[in-house]
């Protein structure tokens, strides 16, 4: 007979297990993609949901304590900066006038043979 500690641990797996499944995939795509800035996007998305569902499982699995809440103080930080590091790297990439091989930009370039309209 399974008891609510137990229970509690079953569903902190099954989100540590998800967040695995979410980072495997985010890896697979990093590796197939060759578009510069798909990749930052993806790996963005990667450590933040990754992270997000390591935090939230880590939670269930140890209830409500202060390890619990020294964790949700780096999901939170993790949560504003992540998103903000992958704009500005990406921004700045942008700016600097880096065109990545596969990108939108090129492609067009390698359509009309350099000449815009």
């Amino acid at each position: 007979m399974m008891g609510a500690e137990n229970i509690w641990q079953l569903i902190g797996n099954i989100i540590i297990g998800l967040g695995l499944a979410f980072m495997l995939f985010g890896v697979v795509l990093l590796f197939i993609q060759r578009d510069f800035y798909f990749r930052i996007l993806v790996a963005s998305k990667i450590d933040t949901i990754g992270l997000f569902s390591f935090i939230i499982g880590f939670a269930f699995r140890h209830g409500i304590s202060f390890f619990t809440g020294k964790l949700f103080i780096i999901l939170v930080i993790m949560l504003v900066l992540n998103p903000f590091v992958a704009h500005v790297l990406a921004s700045y990439a942008h700016k600097s006038g880096y065109k990545a091989e596969g990108t939108q930009d090129t492609r067009l370039e390698e359509e009309t043979g350099g000449n815009e309209q």
